[in-house]
């Protein structure tokens, strides 16, 4: 057991973690630069495309992990683009209902061929057994980090 502590010492895992994020969203950012969108708008289209469309701006700040407040300049600007449009929920009229336009979901279609090509890219080399295996540990990882948040009585979205 001493041999795997002095180990564990050794392992940067969440500096490595936090690395290959921001490189992995740089080359993204790049990739996606002739489309003139910034990190927080194509971020925002994409999870609104993986949320199914039509969700309030709660969920989709949730989604993405930030507080409404930092997601409504971004919605601003999308609507003012004309990708996004905002209309009261039926059953709340204080929630906010984010919908895909069609030019929206037109430059989402460019966003995805885009965002796939740069995995298989960045993905070069890795096995489907592999890429597995790296997404069932982090999803024990991060089952471990909510457990520990809970004991913590935290969210992730309050150490963000």
């Amino acid at each position: 057991m001493p041999k795997d502590i002095e180990q564990l010492k050794e392992l940067s895992l969440a500096e490595d973690f936090g690395r290959l994020y921001r490189m992995w969203r740089n080359v993204v950012d790049v990739e996606l630069s002739p489309l003139e969108l910034t990190y927080p708008r194509w971020t925002a289209l994409w999870k609104l495309l993986r949320l199914g469309d039509n969700v309030s701006q709660k969920v989709l700040a949730n989604a993405l992990e930030i507080e409404v407040a930092s997601l409504m300049r971004t919605l601003g600007q999308l609507e003012s683009q004309g990708m996004i449009e905002r209309h009261a929920c039926r059953k709340d009229k204080r929630a906010r209902i984010v919908t895909l336009t069609k030019t929206g979901k037109h430059l989402l279609k460019k966003i995805e061929a885009r965002i796939i090509e740069v995995r298989i890219e960045l993905l070069d080399g890795i096995s489907m057994d592999e890429l597995f295996e790296l997404e069932r540990v982090m999803n024990i990882i991060g089952d471990n980090v909510n457990k520990k948040l809970k004991v913590l009585d935290k969210s992730t979205t309050d150490l963000i």
